[in-house]
């Protein structure tokens, strides 16, 4: 049975940067505290103009150009992300008709916040196995600027917008692909890390919007304590299964959520720092679409050879967690 691999990487991150001293005349903050705090220096904002089914076809091309697929080749279209175009129809149909996909393959979202993009790779990799696609269109895209409080400055300083693309293809030898991977869930705790307004549970409003309840609200202290526990457990399970050490991981590629929460996990798995992907500083954090744009910042910049254990790891919302290890 074929493995998912990943046959192409492609990202897109809006023009306009937003730097830490920005924010400094926006709240009270200063980019000393931003930097020590979280590791970002920089994050990029979408156009008015632009939506998260854009950001996706931008971040497609370079993708579809590695893997050498054409539109015609794409027959499963997944988008993970939590700040689609419409309710409905999903983003994903919205890219399906922006890349000329052909017509009758299915696209759909998936909704897992930061974990996202790893659920996604998951469920790509059965449409893989039980022959239900060839070609998987899989994208980590978010344009949480829309959706920040900017009065906030405990969270305005951490978001930022931008796509992460991958082409998701049978493996080309049976010693590579995914080799192992996890995913979990636990709704008691969803109160901790909650866009409160916006949907039927609380619909949007004068009064909401008034309130900013359409935007994130996050109990930080308790978001750090779970991600650390939960992304070192899942790492590590999926190590074990794979029968992989940490110090064979080539390359690990985490959520990038914040600088400490990215180093208390190396230390926790015994991954080495060096070999992890760091952008935070320059991304922020764009919840879904930080392992598909790291991971593609990696990818072209030659860190990644053919057979390295490559790590990926989330949390996010939900809450919800999971790790995934590929031969690549």
């Amino acid at each position: 049975m074929a493995r998912a691999w990943i046959a192409g990487t492609g990202a897109y991150l809006p023009a306009k940067v937003l730097t830490n001293f920005d924010l400094e005349k926006m709240v009270d903050t200063s980019d000393e505290w931003i930097t020590q705090r979280t590791g970002i220096r920089e994050r990029h904002i979408a156009a008015d103009d632009e939506a998260v089914s854009d950001l996706v076809i931008k971040a497609s091309r370079p993708a579809m150009a590695m893997a050498g697929a054409v539109p015609q080749d794409i027959d499963a279209v997944i988008i993970c992300t939590i700040t689609p175009d419409n309710n409905f129809p999903s983003t994903a149909c919205w890219v399906q008709k922006g890349l000329g996909l052909r017509a009758g393959i299915p696209a759909f979202d998936i909704s897992a916040a930061c974990s996202g993009f790893l659920y996604g790779l998951i469920v790509a990799d059965s449409l893989i196995q039980t022959g239900g696609a060839k070609c998987v269109l899989l994208a980590g895209a978010e344009i949480l600027s829309r959706i920040t409080n900017w009065t906030d400055r405990n969270t305005c300083v951490l978001f930022g917008d931008g796509a992460g693309v991958t082409i998701v293809t049978p493996s080309p030898d049976p010693r590579r692909g995914l080799v192992a991977s996890c995913w979990h869930a636990d709704g008691n705790l969803g109160d901790l890390l909650v866009q409160p307004a916006g949907g039927s549970r609380l619909p949007a409003s004068a009064e909401t919007v008034a309130g900013r309840l359409h935007t994130i609200h996050m109990s930080g202290n308790e978001v750090f304590k779970h991600a650390v526990r939960a992304m070192a457990q899942a790492a590590e399970t999926v190590l074990a299964e794979a029968q992989v050490s940490p110090a064979d991981v080539k390359l690990f590629v985490p959520h990038q959520a914040n600088i400490r929460i990215l180093e208390a996990t190396c230390q926790r798995t015994g991954i080495p720092l060096e070999r992890t992907v760091l952008a935070i500083d320059r991304i922020g954090n764009v919840s879904a679409a930080t392992i598909p744009i790291g991971l593609d910042m990696s990818n072209r910049e030659g860190k990644i050879s053919t057979g390295d254990a490559v790590l990926f790891d989330a949390f996010g919302g939900g809450f919800t967690w999971g790790a995934a290890l590929m031969r690549w």
